[in-house]
């Protein structure tokens, strides 16, 4: 556990298998939302899947140890789940978008994702919009670009990577039944942590609304806070060393389909007209979409494999941007781990067993209003990084981020962009 530098809430749960603020193997990250997978299909099915049960121990065992990850996570997706009514998965923006994805792609047929987001589309409305009330960044957008993606009466699954209160869930449940109501929901997480008062809150809602709300988690129990963290000093330090290293850029964006109508206004009200990625969840993705985007994933890291030039790579996802390049990642070879990015001021801190040891800040790349940090980059950890953007932005925007990761910690940087600055295949 660690501090926030945050008000609304003062402490923060670090995973050790999200691949968000601390380096996983990325096989571990995408085995944690597979298994959340197996835990909904079991509650769904009212026979036992000899099968699934035979195979749950096992991942657990993996997630736990850290070991035989990849071989857990290729054997369950080759058991192609599928569900037996149709299925609305939808992930929350930023922490879980690669959590969700996971969860829904184990299931072979039946069901389509879409992640909330931070991003403000231009020119369209939010087919649901709602508050995460702890957040230092509250406002959720779900922009899906069907409307069976959400709307329609087949259960909904909402994906988060931990439920403290459970509010965030019961604020977007609120949202889509007063647009698009339905019998069934589905909040599936790592860790749940709701007291009884927060669990009750659960049910005063199934009883108004007339649906019922099924929790699912690896990890269920209860916390409670005393007190408030004493933050005396800033939650992260921007690289003071000067040593110069070299940066290599890799364009990708003719591996990739793209979504060209799609542009974006940032906080200080300048327009992204770069196109996004189509397969990324952000406007939904179906088992259509699993097949294209997974062909250019593994285009993708074949072409990244030649450009590794160490033994330990690390390679960083950018905010909500984080399946695509944690899916790569796991294609790159031994010795390669993988987190992201974030808008979380988190506190750092060398005292033994916090988690949280350093903190680099840098201007967002694709918002400058918005402040990014990396977390425990020390020098001689890893060889290289590859830096992970879904899109074009716009020159110059980009060296607060290169600043942020130079000055020894690393002897290559690799910035891999995803997306072309114009052009490219539009569906």
């Amino acid at each position: 556990m660690a501090a926030r530098v945050n008000p609304k809430r003062s402490f923060l749960f670090v995973s050790k298998v999200l691949g968000k603020h601390l380096a996983v193997n990325p096989y571990q990250s995408l085995l944690s939302g597979a298994a959340l997978s197996l835990l909904l299909y079991r509650e769904m099915n009212a026979e036992a899947d000899p099968a699934v049960e035979q195979l749950l121990p096992e991942i657990i065992t993996a997630l736990s140890s850290g070991e035989h990850v990849d071989q857990a996570y290729q054997q369950l997706m080759k058991l192609k789940l599928t569900a037996p009514v149709p299925l609305a998965f939808i992930g929350f923006a930023e922490t879980a978008t690669a959590l969700g994805h996971s969860m829904y792609e184990a299931f072979n047929r039946g069901a389509t994702y879409v992640h909330t987001t931070r991003h403000q589309i231009v020119g369209q409305e939010p087919f649901i919009q709602f508050e995460e009330e702890h957040s230092h960044a509250v406002s959720h957008r779900c922009y899906a670009r069907e409307a069976r993606m959400i709307a329609g009466e087949h259960p909904i699954v909402l994906v988060d990577d931990e439920i403290t209160t459970g509010k965030t869930a019961l604020n977007i449940i609120r949202a889509i039944h007063e647009q698009h109501p339905r019998h069934v929901y589905y909040v599936a997480s790592l860790l749940d942590w709701r007291s009884e008062d927060n669990i009750r809150r659960y049910a005063e809602l199934e009883q108004e609304l007339g649906i019922t709300i099924t929790p699912i988690s690896l990890v269920k129990g209860q916390i409670k806070v005393e007190g408030k963290p004493d933050l005396s000093h800033p939650a992260a330090i921007p690289s003071s060393l000067t040593a110069e290293t070299p940066v290599n850029r890799i364009e990708m964006g003719h591996l990739f389909e793209l979504l060209e109508d799609r542009h974006s206004v940032d906080g200080s009200g300048t327009v992204h007209n770069a196109p996004f990625i189509a397969g990324t969840g952000r406007f939904g993705v179906d088992e259509q979409d699993n097949l294209r985007t997974a062909h250019s994933i593994h285009q993708a890291a074949a072409l990244l494999r030649g450009q590794r030039q160490g033994t330990r790579t690390l390679c960083l996802g950018t905010e909500e941007f984080m399946y695509i390049p944690m899916r790569i990642s796991a294609e790159l070879g031994e010795g390669v781990f993988y987190h992201s990015t974030t808008r979380s001021p988190v506190y750092r801190s060398k005292v033994p067993d916090y988690p949280i040891r350093t903190g680099h800040s840098f201007d967002s790349p694709e918002d400058s209003s918005v402040t990014n940090y990396v977390y425990n980059l020390v020098p001689g950890a890893y060889d290289e990084v590859f830096v992970f953007l879904e899109r074009q932005v716009p020159a110059g925007d980009l060296d607060s981020l290169i600043h942020s990761l130079q000055g020894g910690l690393f002897a290559q940087i690799h910035i891999v962009i995803c997306g072309p600055e114009q052009g490219g295949t539009s569906i």
